[in-house]
């Protein structure tokens, strides 16, 4: 209902509510759902393009809103950081991920195989986005974390790309903050392994060309 030009109150009710109220108000009037969509989306379509590509990421965050609303009943607000539902969200795509686990590692391998570029390999045009996924692609992390096993590289990614807190990341994958602690360590342990003693914080550079 508008109550001025431009103005509608089902808008500025959800920009006002915290994600918990709204989810709840979502089990009677199931539209208030949308809210949550038009807030985490793009956070989420971040993380999964980053992992799996945008044609894959696409699917996934699409399936994760509908997974998330068909389980709105059971989300509580008074689990970890219950007024934002973003680890809630983040869990429920990185389990989708998970079904991809094949293709994301095939994706981190032929980016670690990618060549580096000459300015007089392509056209000016293809050279200069060529020369943006060389910068973000480091062809030793990507093959690194090929090779982690899944469960250490969804702890090592919510973190460095989904930029969630260890307890975030303990919330969205339903497992103890020691255990995101232990897994977070080992990972790092391999990955600076991998790259020679080099610093693994350089992860958040990697692959963030969607």
């Amino acid at each position: 209902m508008a109550i001025g030009p431009g103005v509608c109150i089902g808008t500025a009710r959800a920009d006002a509510e915290s994600d918990a109220s709204v989810i709840a108000r979502s089990r009677d009037e199931p539209e208030a759902f949308a809210a949550l969509f038009d807030r985490h989306s793009d956070a989420v379509h971040r993380y999964t393009a980053r992992r799996l590509g945008n044609e894959v990421a696409d699917d996934v965050v699409a399936e994760t809103f509908t997974t998330a609303f068909q389980q709105r009943h059971r989300y509580d607000p008074a689990r970890g950081t219950g007024t934002d539902a973003q680890p809630w969200l983040f869990g429920i795509a990185t389990n989708l991920i998970g079904r991809h686990r094949r293709a994301e590692a095939r994706r981190f391998k032929a980016m670690a195989r990618v060549p580096a570029l000459t300015d007089h390999d392509e056209p000016l045009a293809d050279r200069a986005a060529d020369r943006v996924m060389a910068r973000a692609v480091r062809r030793e992390l990507a093959a690194a974390l090929a090779a982690l096993p899944a469960r250490h590289r969804d702890v090592l990614l919510l973190v460095a790309w989904g930029d969630l807190s260890y307890e975030e990341t303990a919330q969205a994958l339903g497992v103890p903050v020691g255990t995101v602690r232990s897994r977070l360590h080992r990972a790092r342990g391999k990955l600076r392994e991998a790259l020679g003693g080099s610093n693994p914080t350089a992860l958040r550079e990697v692959s963030d060309h969607e």
